[in-house]
Formats: C-alpha cells, sequence, structure tokens
C-alpha cells in the first residue's frame, strides 16, 4: 500500500520557523497532489497548502506570505517551510497525498492517504 511519514514538528517561540517534511512510499503509480492540513482543538480540518505535480500551489488565505509548500517529485516527498508563526498556528498537522495507486488487493485508481500528524506548538 502506501505510507506517509511526516517529520518535523515541534515547538517554537513565536516569530520562529520550522519545515515539516512528508515522504509517501508504496505501490505508487504516480502522486497527483501533496498537501498539509492542520487541525486545532475543538475546529474542523483545514487546508494549509497544496502542491500538484505540475508544481502549481495553493494556500490558505491565513498563511500566505508565511508559508511555503515544495516537493520533490524524485523522492514522492513534499515540504513546508513555515516563517513568522503565530500562536493561532499551533495544530496538529497531516500530510495527505493524492496517489494513483494499485495491487493485487485494490484496484488502480485514485487514492487519498494521509499521514499520522505531527504536532506543532507555537508559543506566544
Amino acid at each position: 500500500q502506501v505510507q506517509l511519514v511526516e517529520s518535523g514538528g515541534g515547538l517554537v517561540q513565536a516569530g520562529g520557523s520550522l519545515r515539516l517534511s512528508c515522504a509517501a512510499s508504496g505501490s505508487i503509480f504516480s502522486i497527483n497532489a501533496m498537501g498539509w492540513y492542520r487541525q486545532a482543538p475543538g475546529k474542523q480540518r483545514e487546508l494549509v497548502a497544496a502542491i500538484t505535480s505540475g508544481g502549481s500551489t495553493n494556500y490558505a488565505d491565513s498563511v500566505k506570505g508565511r508559508f511555503t509548500i515544495s516537493r520533490d517529485n524524485a523522492k514522492n516527498t513534499v515540504y513546508l517551510q513555515m516563517n513568522s508563526l503565530k500562536p493561532e498556528d499551533t495544530a496538529v498537522y497531516y500530510c495527505n497525498a493524492e496517489v494513483e495507486s494499485g495491487s493485487t488487493y485494490r484496484p488502480m485508481g485514485v487514492y487519498d492517504y494521509w499521514g499520522q500528524g505531527t504536532q506543532v506548538t507555537v508559543s506566544s
């Protein structure tokens, strides 16, 4: 199947920076898009940033100008550079990948996969 492994979360003071990484592995034919979502306590999960295989990007208004998403297609890895962090950025961040894949257990198709989540905490 497909697995997403995240890293880079942690504790940081307001105004600081963090860089999240997410690597996809497994039975992958191609990855159409990868992105980052976040969920704070008591709130719904929301899109932070996404990037397609062609390099087009989409950002939440709240992070534009502060966060940058990028990817290394050869490594099936997506990154999220987070600068000028604010306390309201505190959340669990989840990696997402839209993957074209197939195996003997699942027919070829497009599926969404999620990472386990990594905690980002920004102190005020």
